[in-house]
This record gives C-alpha cells, sequence and structure tokens, in this order.
C-alpha cells in the first residue's frame, strides 16, 4: 500500500447493522482517483444505478479523506461527504468539511466510511481504532447539531480526543439543503447531503484515532509542506498576483475583511435587491466585531489559518452569547442578510442556529429571502403566512420558520419544506421569477451578478451548484496556471477558460485531503500538492503535470455521472431569473451576463472537449483515462 492511505474503508450496512473492512484499490487504480471525491465518485459509478435516488436505501453515502489528510501537509482536516444529490437528483453530491473528523478518521486506520442501508431506529456509528460499534442514537434524534456532539462525547467519555459528524432536526427532516456538522465551527452542506444521512437514519458518526499515518519520505514531505505552508501567507511580489484566500481570512475570517466583498456590490442581501443596502450591513458588521465582540479563532487540524472563530457578544440583548461561525461570510448573508436583518448580533445569533438546526443558508435563506421580498411587495399576506409579518429585518419571523421548516408545520412546513423550485411553484409566477437557485439547488450566498466567471463556474459545477471553478474575476488569483490579474468585469471573454483551469485545479485538490483554503490562490501550490502526493506515497514521478489531469478527469466523471442519470442540455440552463437580472445599483448596475450566457457556456464545452449538448467526445474521455464510461 502507498504511503499516507490508511489502506481501506469501512463499509457499514445500516440495514443490517454490520460493517467490514474493505481493502483499497491497487495502485494503479489509486494514483487515477487519489482520494477525497475521486474513489468515492468511482464508487458511484461502480456502485449505483441511473434510476437510483439519493434516499434509496441501496445509495451509497460516503464520508472521505485523502492521501495527505491528517498529516504534515497544510490544513490537512478536508472530509469530502459524497452520495447522490438530493437538491438536483442527476447529479453527484460533493459536501466539504474541516475540522478534526477526517485526520481522526485516517488515525483511526480508514480511508472513508461507505454507508449502505437504512437502521431500523435512529444510530449513531462509532470508530474508536479498530473498535467498530453501532450504538442506539433513540435519545439524540431530534436534538440540534451543538447538543447531539456534547452528548455523544460525554456519553463516549472523552471531550477531547474524539470528533463527532452530525445531522441536526433538518436532516431529520429531509429537508433540502440539509447538512452535516463537525466540531461546531464546520460542516458539509451541498447537495442536501444531510437528508441523504437523514433518510439512512443515521444520526451521527464518532471518531478518535491515534495511529499517524507512515510516508514514504516523511523527511522530504515535511520540507515541501513548510513550504507550502509559508506561501498561504506570503506577501506577493509584482507580477505574482493577489494575496490567497489563505491569508485574507487568517485568524477571525470574515470579522476583518467583510468591507471587500461589500465594496464589489456581492453581499447577497434583500433576496438580491439591494446592494447598496448590503455596503451598510458589511460595515455594521465589521464595526461591531472591533467594538464588542470578542472573536477567538479556531483551530483545527494542522491548520495555520484558524479562519473559523467563535464570537462572543459583550453588550445588548445577546450579551454572554457565543456563536461558533465557519470562515467565510455566505453563511452569513443567507441566514440573515438575505431576510434584511441588518444588526451584527442578530446576523450572529441566526447564522449560528441555522447551524445547529443544520441546514445551509444558502437553500433556507434563499427561501425566507423569496417570502419576504413578496411579503414586501404584498404578494403574501399574513392570511398566507399564519400570522408572520414577514417585513425586511424580521429576527423573530426568521427563526420561526426555520423551526416550522423542520417540523413540517405551519407555512414554513407547508411551503418553504418543498425546497427552492417546488416552493416557488406553489407560490406562483412572482415567486418564481424571484427565487434565488441553479438547477434547483442554493448558490454560495454572494451576489455574483458582478463576477461573472463565478456566477458561470456555479453554473456548470458538476456536482449541482458549489464551489468549484470560481475563475479569476474576485478574491484571488492563479498564479500557478497563469493567472496573475483578476479577469476584465462584465465581459464575457476569457471565462470560460478561466472556469475550465481553475475547476481541474480545484477538483484536484479536493481529492487530496486539504482544506481549500490552503490552495486557493497559493503560490506553487499545484507543484508542491504533487511532490506531497509523490514524496507520500512513493510514486516519484508524479508531477503538476499529472495533478491537473486528474482534476480534468474528476470534471469528466461528474459529467458522466449526470449524463447516465437523466442530465440533459436545457439542464444547464436552469439557472433562477433574479441571477440573470441587471442589478439597479452597486458595481454591476446595467450589467448582466444572461446575453451572453449561452456562448460562455458552449465556450467552457470547448475548453474541455465536449460538444454543443455538453457530452464529453470519446477523444476527451481518452484524454483522461475514461474511455467506454459513456
Amino acid at each position: 500500500m502507498p504511503g499516507g492511505y490508511a489502506g481501506q474503508l469501512l463499509r457499514v450496512d445500516l440495514t443490517k447493522g454490520s460493517w467490514e473492512n474493505d481493502p483499497l484499490l491497487d495502485d494503479s487504480i489509486l494514483r487515477k482517483y487519489i482520494g477525497g471525491i475521486g474513489l468515492a465518485m468511482r464508487i458511484i459509478l461502480d456502485e449505483t444505478t441511473a434510476d437510483m435516488k439519493a434516499t434509496d436505501p441501496d445509495a451509497p453515502f460516503m464520508m472521505m479523506n485523502g492521501p495527505l489528510t491528517g498529516t504534515a501537509a497544510p490544513s490537512s482536516s478536508n472530509l469530502a461527504i459524497v452520495s447522490l444529490n438530493y437538491d438536483t437528483p442527476y447529479a453527484v453530491a460533493t459536501g466539504h468539511s474541516h475540522g478534526y473528523w477526517a485526520a481522526y478518521l485516517k488515525h483511526a486506520g480508514y480511508d472513508g466510511i461507505v454507508f449502505k442501508g437504512k437502521a431500523d431506529k435512529p444510530v449513531y456509528l462509532w470508530v474508536d481504532d479498530d473498535k467498530i460499534e453501532i450504538r442506539d442514537a433513540s435519545h439524540i434524534w431530534g436534538k440540534d447539531t451543538r447538543e447531539t456532539e456534547r452528548l455523544i462525547k460525554r456519553e463516549l467519555g472523552d471531550e477531547e480526543k474524539l470528533s463527532v459528524a452530525c445531522i441536526g432536526p433538518a436532516g431529520e427532516a429531509m429537508l433540502h439543503g440539509a447538512s452535516v456538522k463537525n466540531d461546531r465551527n464546520h460542516g458539509a452542506h451541498k447537495g442536501g447531503i444531510g437528508a441523504v444521512m437523514g433518510s439512512k437514519n443515521l444520526k451521527a458518526v464518532a471518531v478518535r484515532g491515534t495511529n499517524m499515518p507512515k510516508l514514504h519520505d516523511a523527511n522530504g514531505f515535511a520540507d515541501v509542506a513548510q513550504d507550502w505552508d509559508n506561501k498561504i501567507t506570503a506577501e506577493r511580489k509584482d507580477g505574482e498576483g493577489s494575496p490567497a484566500v489563505g491569508s485574507l481570512l487568517k485568524e477571525g475570517g470574515i470579522t476583518k475583511i467583510y468591507t471587500y466583498v461589500a465594496d464589489e456590490s456581492m453581499i447577497g442581501c434583500k433576496n438580491l435587491t439591494d446592494p447598496n443596502w448590503g455596503a451598510e450591513y458589511a460595515q455594521n458588521f465589521v464595526d461591531r466585531a472591533a467594538a464588542d465582540w470578542t472573536v477567538t479563532p479556531k483551530e483545527f487540524y494542522n491548520c495555520s489559518i484558524a479562519c473559523s472563530y467563535d464570537c462572543t457578544v459583550n453588550s445588548g440583548k445577546f450579551a454572554g452569547f457565543t456563536a461558533s461561525m465557519c470562515g467565510g461570510g455566505e453563511n452569513i448573508e443567507g441566514a440573515a442578510a438575505m431576510v434584511g436583518i441588518s444588526d451584527p448580533d442578530e446576523a450572529l445569533a441566526l447564522t449560528d442556529y441555522f447551524d445547529g438546526m443544520g441546514i445551509d443558508s444558502s437553500v433556507a435563506g434563499a427561501l425566507m429571502g423569496m417570502c419576504f421580498e413578496l411579503y414586501e411587495r404584498e404578494l403574501l399576506s399574513p392570511q398566507d403566512t399564519g400570522g408572520l409579518e414577514l417585513t425586511w429585518g424580521n429576527f423573530d419571523a426568521a427563526m420561526t420558520l426555520i423551526d416550522q421548516m423542520c417540523t413540517g408545520e405551519g407555512f414554513g412546513g407547508r411551503v418553504l419544506a418543498k425546497g427552492l423550485k417546488e416552493a416557488a411553484s406553489i407560490l406562483g409566477a412572482p415567486a418564481e421569477a424571484c427565487v434565488l437557485h441553479i438547477r434547483g439547488g442554493g448558490i454560495n450566498l454572494h451576489d455574483w451578478r458582478p463576477a461573472w466567471s463565478v456566477l458561470l463556474g456555479q453554473v456548470v459545477a458538476g456536482a449541482g451548484v458549489c464551489w468549484q471553478g470560481p475563475g479569476v474575476d474576485a478574491w484571488t488569483t492563479e498564479p500557478d496556471i497563469g493567472y496573475t490579474e483578476f479577469g476584465k468585469p462584465f465581459v464575457p471573454e476569457g471565462k470560460a477558460e478561466a472556469v475550465a483551469k481553475t475547476q481541474a485545479k480545484k477538483l484536484w485538490e479536493d481529492c487530496l485531503g486539504v482544506c481549500w483554503f490552503a490552495c486557493w490562490g497559493v503560490k506553487d501550490v499545484v507543484p508542491n500538492s504533487a511532490k506531497a502526493i509523490a514524496l507520500a506515497t512513493g510514486w516519484d514521478d508524479f508531477d503538476a503535470d499529472e495533478a491537473i489531469a486528474a482534476g480534468e478527469r474528476m470534471i469528466n466523471m461528474q459529467r458522466i455521472i449526470a449524463l447516465k442519470r437523466g442530465f440533459t442540455a436545457a439542464d444547464e440552463f436552469d439557472v433562477s431569473d433574479r441571477l440573470l437580472e441587471a442589478p439597479t445599483e452597486g458595481q454591476a448596475a446595467g450589467k448582466t451576463i444572461k446575453p451572453h450566457l449561452e456562448r460562455m457556456v458552449h465556450d467552457y464545452y470547448g475548453e474541455m472537449g465536449w460538444d454543443n449538448s455538453g457530452r464529453p467526445s470519446a477523444e476527451a474521455l481518452e484524454r483522461v483515462g475514461l474511455s467506454g464510461e459513456l
């Protein structure tokens, strides 16, 4: 077995209440699919049928790490959660989380867990090195993710050396956008993976591991890892591009840099109707953090960035409350800004509540934003909403809607629990015109209308809408693949190429077992990550070209899965009208991607070697080693 790998998957049959250790495939297969999403998608292709639903008992639910997980590589904590997509049924779902869970699983001797079947009652899995136990979870079914983690750690008698990944009431209710949370500040959200976990009556997975992975050349690996880590926060010289995202988010995340998003008119607020309001909202958030909050960066496995943080409010009605936040701002916009909440303390509390209930704010927040806008336009009335006054900024109404979605009661349970597209259909044409989605999933919630390559990357993402190919219009450049300057705004030229190249790089990184923030925009990360793989495994000739080729293979695997499950060319343009509107204010006022989108998508197909229907050619599949898969 190559170094870096534990050498086995844990396969759990929840119907039978049994498990077995499954040796990994041979070197040639591992080198082709690496780990993380790569090995998981190989399982999807081999072990699912075209008509299988994400929530069918035989459909796999996988929690995977990569060959760099749990090593000295920077931020070597990436947990890839992969299943069939619950929100976009023809797609695969690839969610990512961090913290300690994936590293502890590697240290317990596993490269991933593959769940199939459905337990006859709520259960959780306990992995303690080589000891495996399926335990009753009836007493924690219904608990939120924070309480679930606390109770399991107390039950197992270890508050510090184990990690718990779990669902909350949203996953139990199988809501669209349901997420999987771990280590309080971390979670995986895309594709409704929490609903898939809930469909199996699987409440949680607790892991503890004590054995470090063996590496082929540990000393050489340590040198490469140090150089890589140094470059995450290094200052850029002229011609080397912008600071990497890891540098921007270091130690306290969005509380320091949120105004960048506002300056670019990218705050996702008031259902994307008022970019100027978003600028004030972001400034209030940063000012409040500096003046009153105690911000405590929260590390995760081998991470020097610490973008996640606990945030304690020291005055006002939430005095003494501590929110456990992840590193970005998308979750806060989805939970709070989308419904016009301007009070920063309320924004913290509401975002924390979303995480506690275990639901992605890009879905639930977009659902609520749609309804708040309709209410403001007098297209929804208190009679429609069961008496809820959905005026912009109504914190209590937003909290009530989350509870209703999870319990199935009231307006939230009757309408919003159906998901973005079905809820809009129930409410009629005005809702369908303003609901925010791509292919039925919630976008990563900034307003991407000023950043066309980011928006294009969300449109063509192969795992439903998610971060895959961001291009280089916002946040950071990518010097390793030839981008040292930001893309020109509001022009279609060059966007497809940038999306295709950044997508291949990103999906390579999603196989490794490291956090994207240790890679995105980092100088020399492609050669360093490839060299790390070579030194870990002993594949001495593994290089940057093979790394990018692996990323291109992942893009094509996602498209193969979608085509086999019924994807058509028309599905590529299943994009909400609101995302294709020209904003009336801000940096993108009067500008829209809409007239250019079809051309840009087909340009992307050309970059990939696909035909005009989005189907990979035989030559493209042969080039990435997937001949015969379609």
